[in-house]
C-alpha cells in the first residue's frame, strides 16, 4: 500500500443538508485516491450528519476513519484529526463545503513547490448565489481573503479560516495543535498567529471551493453567525492580547473597508451588485459588536478561572 501524502479532515456538526455533497466532492478528486486518507471527527451532532457518514463509508475508496466525541467544540474536534492523520498534508472541509475536482491536487502541488509555507488557502468560486444575500456573503469572503496573511503589524491581522486550508501536519504538530479551549469561531486564528510566530510562512493559492452560501443565506442567519463570532472573539483576544483592534469593527470602520472591496469584487465580476457590499458589513459588523461586548459583559461579570 502506498504511503497516505494527505488526510482530509472533515470537522461536523448537525450538517444533514450538506454533508453530502460535501463527502461526494471529496469522492471526486482527480488526486490518486491511494494517497489520501479521510478522517470525519462528527462534534456531537443532534441530526442525522452522524448515519449519513456511515451510510457514506462504502462509496469511499480511499481509507476512512470516523470519530465521534460529545460537543466539545472545534478546537477538540480538529485536534482529534492532528492526532491521527498520517498524511504529510492535512487539507480541512468543512460539512458544508465543494471542493473543485483539482482541488486537492492544486493544494499539494503548490505546498511541495514552497516548503516554507505552513498554510495555504484555496480561493472562493466568485459565482453568484440563489438569493443576493448569499450572493454578497460569497463576495465578501473572497474579498477578506485578497490580503497579506504574513503582515506583522497584530492590529491589522487577518484569519484565513481552517475549512478551505492546507496545513503542513508536522506544523500543526510542531505549534501544539488547535486550542481545546476555543469551542466556537477563532481556533483558526489562534492556529494561525502560533504558526507565523513559529518562523513558518501563509500564503494563497487557486484551488477552488463554494461554501455554505451556494445554498442561500437568510438575513437572521446572517445576523446570528456574526453574533456568535463577535461573542466567542472574547476568547480568544484575552489570549492574544492586541491580535485585533476592535474600534475596526465598529460599523462605521466596516462600511469603508465594504467600500473598497466592492471595488475589488467588481473589478473580478462587473457585478454592480457588489456595491452593496458596504451595507452587508454594517449588518455584520454591527452584529459581531453586540455579540463582544455581550460576552465582554458576561466574563467582567464572572470572569473564568485562569
Amino acid at each position: 500500500m502506498r504511503k497516505t501524502k494527505v488526510t482530509v479532515g472533515v470537522c461536523v456538526r448537525d450538517c444533514e443538508s450538506f454533508v453530502r455533497e460535501a463527502i461526494n466532492s471529496i469522492i471526486n478528486q482527480d488526486f490518486s485516491h491511494d494517497l489520501i486518507e479521510v478522517i470525519f471527527v462528527d462534534d456531537g451532532s443532534q441530526d442525522d450528519t452522524l448515519s449519513i457518514i456511515e451510510n457514506h463509508i462504502s462509496k469511499i475508496d480511499m481509507k476512512t476513519k470516523i470519530f465521534h466525541q460529545e460537543r466539545k467544540g472545534l478546537g477538540s474536534a480538529r485536534n482529534m484529526v492532528v492526532k491521527n492523520a498520517c498524511g504529510e498534508y492535512i487539507v480541512w472541509v468543512d460539512g458544508d463545503m465543494l471542493l473543485s475536482t483539482d482541488y486537492i491536487r492544486t493544494q499539494v502541488e503548490f505546498m511541495d513547490k514552497n516548503p516554507k509555507v505552513g498554510i495555504a488557502k484555496g480561493q472562493y468560486t466568485l459565482a453568484s448565489g440563489p438569493n443576493l444575500l448569499s450572493t454578497l456573503e460569497i463576495y465578501s469572503r473572497a474579498a477578506s481573503k485578497m490580503v497579506d496573511f504574513n503582515y506583522t503589524d497584530r492590529t491589522h491581522a487577518k484569519s484565513m479560516g481552517t475549512g478551505g486550508c492546507i496545513y503542513r501536519t508536522k506544523v500543526i504538530r510542531q505549534i501544539g495543535g488547535f486550542d481545546k479551549d476555543i469551542k466556537g469561531y477563532g481556533e483558526d486564528f489562534d492556529a494561525e498567529f502560533r504558526t507565523r510566530m513559529a518562523g513558518w510562512l501563509l500564503s494563497t493559492n487557486h484551488a477552488q471551493f463554494t461554501d455554505y452560501e451556494r445554498r442561500g443565506v437568510e438575513w437572521r442567519q446572517l445576523w446570528t453567525r456574526y453574533l456568535k463570532r463577535g461573542y466567542d472573539s472574547q476568547y480568544f483576544l484575552r489570549k492574544n492580547k492586541n491580535m485585533m483592534n476592535v474600534c475596526k469593527m465598529l460599523p462605521f470602520a466596516a462600511f469603508f473597508a465594504g467600500l473598497l472591496h466592492s471595488y475589488k469584487i467588481y473589478k473580478l465580476t462587473e457585478d454592480k451588485v457588489a456595491f452593496l457590499l458596504p451595507l452587508q458589513y454594517v449588518l455584520e459588523s454591527t452584529a459581531w459588536f453586540i455579540g463582544f461586548i455581550k460576552s465582554w459583559i458576561k466574563t467582567s461579570i464572572s470572569p473564568e478561572p485562569s
